[in-house]
C-alpha cells in the first residue's frame, strides 16, 4: 500500500461493500422493526422493502464499481478503459437511485427525499461526464504509448 489514506480509503470501501450487503439483505427485519416506532414505515412496510432492496442493491454496485477503480489506482494504472466503463456504469446505478426515490415521492415528500434525489442526479451526470474525460485521458494515454 501507498499510504495510511490508501489503505483507510480501501478499508472504507470494503467495509461499505459488505456492510451495504448485510443492510440491504436484511431490510424485511429492519423496516419491520422500525415500523414498531415510526407508522409510515409500518404503513408503506412493502413499498418501501421495494424501493429500499433496489436502491440498496444499486448502491453496492456503485461501492463494488469504485472498489475496481481504486485497485487500478493502487497499481498505478487509472487511465485504463475498464475505469471508463466503471464510471458509466455508477453514472446509471446513481440516475436509477434517483429515480427509485422519485417513487418514493407518491407515498411521502420530505426535504430528505428531495435531497437524495438532487444528489443521486449530480452524481450520476457527474460519473457520466468523469467517464467522457477519463475516455479522452485514456485515449491519449495509448496514443502516446504506441508513438513511444
Amino acid at each position: 500500500m501507498k499510504d495510511k489514506l490508501t489503505l483507510t480509503t480501501k478499508l472504507l470501501l470494503d467495509f461499505m461493500f459488505y456492510a451495504g450487503i448485510l443492510v440491504t439483505a436484511t431490510l424485511p427485519l429492519s423496516i419491520r422493526l422500525y415500523g414498531r416506532h415510526n407508522s409510515y414505515f409500518a404503513r408503506n412496510y412493502i413499498p418501501l422493502i421495494f424501493l429500499f432492496f433496489f436502491s440498496g442493491i444499486l448502491a453496492v454496485l456503485i461501492i463494488n464499481e469504485l472498489r475496481k477503480i481504486f485497485r487500478t489506482v493502487i497499481n498505478d494504472d487509472c487511465f485504463i478503459r475498464d475505469n471508463v466503463i466503471s464510471l458509466k456504469r455508477m453514472g446509471t446505478y446513481s440516475l436509477m437511485i434517483a429515480l427509485i426515490t422519485a417513487g418514493r415521492l407518491f407515498l411521502y415528500i420530505t426535504p430528505a427525499v428531495l435531497i437524495v434525489i438532487l444528489v443521486f442526479v449530480i452524481a450520476g451526470l457527474f460519473s457520466k461526464v468523469l467517464s467522457q474525460v477519463f475516455d479522452k485521458a485514456v485515449t491519449y494515454k495509448l496514443e502516446n504509448d504506441l508513438t513511444i
